[in-house]
C-alpha cells in the first residue's frame, strides 16, 4: 500500500530542509526522485545522498517563476523515467518585514514563488497525470496558512492561498484520479527558520513554549506523511491540509 517502486516524484526545492526530508522518505519507499531546485551545487550533494538510499535520483536546475523552466523540468523528468506520478511543491521563500515596510516588489516576489509558481507546476503536470490514469500532488503550506503573521504578510497570504488552491484543484481534478493535498509544517529547523532564534529571540521563546511536544520539528518528520500522500494508501484522501506541527495548532 505504501510502495512507490517505479513511481517518479518531482520535488521542488528538494535539495534541502523539508523538501529533502520528503525526498528521502519517497526514495526509501522506492520512488525515482527528480530534485528541481536553483542551487546546482546543493542539488548535486542531495542527489548523492538519495543515491546512497538506493534511489534513482537526478537534479534539474529549475526556476519556479519561469514557465518554460517548469515545462522543461517536467519534460526532462518524463524523458528520464517514463512518466511523472508525484509532484511535491515545496519551493518557497519569505521576506520578513512589517506590512507597512513591504515594498510592492517584495510582496509580489514572494507570491510569484510561493503561489504562482506552485500553480503553474500543478497546471503543467495535469495533462500528463490525467492521460496516464492519475497522480498525486502534495503542496507545502505553513502554519501561516491558518494563522496571521505580522512580520511576513506576503508569506502568510501566499500560504493561505496554497490551501485554497489545493482544495480547488482537488475538486477540479478528482475525475482525473489526481489527489491534491497540502502539508502544513509547523515550526521546523531549516535554513529558512534558522535566523529566528538569534534575530527574534522573544518570538523563538514563545513558539518553543507553545509546542506540546516541546521540540521544533526536523526535516525527517515529513518523510512518513509524504509517503502516505504519495501512495495508494491515500487514494480516497483529497483536498486536505494536514498540520505537521507537534500539536502547535491545537494548543
Amino acid at each position: 500500500m505504501f510502495d512507490l517502486t517505479n513511481k517518479t516524484a518531482v520535488v521542488t526545492g528538494g535539495n534541502g530542509g523539508i523538501g529533502l526530508g520528503i525526498a528521502r522518505g519517497l526514495a526509501q519507499a522506492g520512488a525515482n526522485i527528480v530534485l528541481a531546485a536553483r542551487n546546482a551545487d546543493k542539488t548535486v550533494s542531495a542527489v548523492r545522498e538519495l543515491e546512497t538510499l538506493g534511489a534513482k535520483a537526478v537534479g534539474v536546475t529549475t526556476d519556479v517563476t519561469d514557465v518554460e523552466s517548469i515545462r522543461s523540468t517536467i519534460s526532462q523528468s518524463i524523458d528520464l523515467f517514463g512518466g511523472l506520478d508525484i509532484l511535491v511543491n515545496n519551493a518557497g521563500m519569505n521576506i520578513r518585514q512589517r506590512p507597512e515596510e513591504y515594498s510592492t516588489e517584495d510582496f509580489q516576489s514572494v507570491q510569484d514563488i510561493n503561489l504562482k509558481g506552485l500553480f503553474v507546476f500543478c497546471r503543467e503536470v495535469h495533462h500528463n497525470m490525467a492521460t496516464c490514469g492519475g497522480g498525486k500532488i502534495i503542496n507545502i503550506g505553513s502554519m501561516a496558512s491558518i494563522f496571521g503573521l505580522d512580520w511576513g504578510v506576503s508569506y502568510a497570504a501566499s500560504k493561505g492561498g496554497v490551501v485554497q488552491l489545493t482544495k480547488s484543484l482537488a475538486v477540479a481534478w478528482a475525475a482525473d484520479n489526481i489527489q491534491v493535498n497540502a502539508i502544513l509544517p509547523g515550526w521546523i529547523r531549516t535554513d529558512l527558520t534558522a535566523p529566528i532564534e538569534t534575530k527574534f529571540p522573544e518570538r523563538f521563546k514563545q513558539v518553543s513554549e507553545r509546542i506540546p511536544q516541546q521540540r521544533w520539528g526536523e526535516a525527517s518528520d515529513f518523510s512518513g506523511i509524504a509517503v502516505f500522500l504519495a501512495s495508494s494508501a491515500s487514494d480516497y484522501v483529497t483536498g486536505t491540509a494536514i498540520p505537521i506541527d507537534g500539536g502547535y495548532s491545537v494548543f
